[in-house]
């Protein structure tokens, strides 16, 4: 493999040839920190993406790795790539905040699960991406450290709760992120920065530690800038964990094998049903323009039979919005109660439902949760992939709180502009968020593929296929107006 012009180009090759080139000694770990350290430098203080660092540690580890690999040790499938942790997940001896001032100091005694499977991969800890407070909403800012901006217009949202990591992988800043996923927060933000994030089924990747171990809506997962970067990643954190007591039986080997398995396969036989609106939602015609024209053909250029349908998704909206208030409530409840004013207006209103549900309540929106996933799993009887839009905007001006009107029509709360995402969280199934095309303007717009119950090895391969064949994520923003090799990021 040919080694990149510069540091710019080393710092926005896909994880996996990053991996090659150390794996076969052409740069070092040390090397690959130090060309990511220069690029948060020179962009991190405009998009606001990594919002904690630990640079002498990172060098630490860095140094660790590159002398098992000069001494012939045997390597994880990580080895030397920077990652950063989303800025909700359990940290040893690097503090976690929540994106609230109440946390803005604390330090974790243990590390989460996925950390340490990261770790032992051979990943280089960096620092911590930036996320909403207490992770609530697909809009980055907190009173801590701000808003993060979109690499590809800096007026623009990342998107959320996952935005510090999608925006720091976007601006070449990291090898790979983790985040999670309750209403969208792997795919909204995969989707308004141009990168992938894969929601799994619940399960698939341990959650450790837990409090509650038998509920949540909410998984972990992984984020990259391409199919076989998040495949690489899932490989390492989708193993069985008797620490988690709804984790999945199985070691990731199957991940592992999807990018040659995958090469240059087409379509033909799979079938993809096309959902414009998923049963009428709302989608701003900007974002329905770039998949038709970007993401739609491709399926059938690439031989699978498409069909349209609209999918009845009636009990998600009353699922969802009650299961997710009910477990902020169990979850920060005591907060709300002895620090109320130092929560943010989302958080009050959302612990606030929560603690109004009756048990009547929980036991409706569990049985109608239930009738929900069986009706749209019962879809891929006759297709085997759904697809569909991401997220129903365009990223928005970073100043909002929310939009309040999508495609001319009004909505109730921050959440509602996010249906397109938590509709098929409220089932179960995996889903992943990959780059489509621009709008006019240029901003990013992904395309959601959902697969069948535990699906994601297909629906991986799907989309890696689907990627090949449109690799919009190949287009870059443009930052202060940096030129490499005589042309403009944007014009990749």
């Amino acid at each position: 493999m040919e080694l990149p012009a510069d540091n710019t180009e080393l710092c926005f090759l896909p994880a996996t040839e990053q991996r090659a080139l150390i794996a076969t000694r052409q740069i070092s770990a040390r090397e690959l920190l130090a060309a990511c350290l220069a690029r948060i430098e020179a962009v991190n203080p405009t998009v606001n993406a990594i919002v904690t660092m630990d640079i002498d540690d990172a060098f630490g580890q860095a140094d660790v790795a590159d002398e098992r690999l000069g001494r012939g040790e045997e390597i994880g499938p990580l080895h030397g790539l920077v990652i950063a942790h989303k800025d909700l997940l359990p940290t040893a001896g690097m503090r976690t905040t929540f994106g609230s001032p109440l946390y803005k100091d604390f330090v974790a005694v243990e590390d989460a699960a996925i950390a340490v499977r990261m770790r032992e991969a051979g990943a280089i800890r960096l620092g911590k991406t930036n996320v909403p407070e207490m992770g609530a909403g697909s809009h980055t800012f907190n009173p801590v450290f701000g808003a993060t901006r979109n690499p590809y217009d800096i007026g623009k949202s990342v998107g959320g709760s996952s935005g510090g990591a999608a925006a720091a992988l976007a601006s070449g800043m990291l090898s790979l992120a983790d985040g999670s996923d309750l209403g969208g927060s792997l795919r909204n933000p995969a989707s308004f920065c141009n990168v992938v994030g894969l929601r799994s089924a619940g399960g698939r990747i341990s959650r450790a530690p837990l409090v509650t171990g038998w509920i949540g809506m909410s998984v972990l997962g992984p984020m990259g800038r391409t199919v076989a970067d998040v495949a690489l990643l899932q490989s390492v954190l989708a193993a069985f964990d008797a620490d988690d007591p709804a984790s999945l039986p199985g070691d990731g080997s199957d991940f592992a094998d999807i990018p040659a398995s995958a090469s240059g396969r087409d379509l033909g036989g799979t079938r993809v049903g096309w959902s414009k609106s998923l049963g009428g939602l709302p989608v701003d015609p900007a974002v329905t323009e770039v998949l038709e024209r970007d993401g739609k053909p491709v399926f059938g250029a690439l031989g699978a039979e498409v069909q349209d349908l609209e999918p009845n998704f009636d009990g998600a909206e009353f699922s969802f919005r009650t299961l997710r208030a009910w477990e902020m409530a169990q979850k920060y409840g005591d907060l709300y109660r002895q620090n109320r004013r130092q929560l943010s207006e989302n958080m009050v209103v959302n612990i606030k439902a929560g603690l109004d549900v009756s048990a009547s309540d929980l036991y409706d929106a569990y049985t109608t949760r239930t009738t929900l996933y069986a009706r749209i799993a019962g879809l891929f009887e006759d297709i085997d992939i759904l697809a569909a839009p991401t997220v129903q905007v365009p990223p928005f001006p970073v100043e909002w709180n929310h939009p309040e009107v999508v495609a001319g029509e009004t909505q109730d709360d921050y959440l509602g502009w996010m249906r397109s995402c938590w509709y098929i969280s409220a089932t179960g199934l995996p889903a992943i968020s990959v780059p489509c095309g621009f709008t006019a303007d240029g901003l990013p717009v992904g395309i959601q593929f959902v697969g069948k119950p535990l699906g994601e090895v297909e629906l991986l391969r799907f989309a890696l296929a689907f990627e090949q064949a449109n690799p919009a994520w190949r287009r870059r923003p443009v930052l202060a107006g940096e030129i490499v090799q005589g042309r403009i990021h944007g014009d990749w």
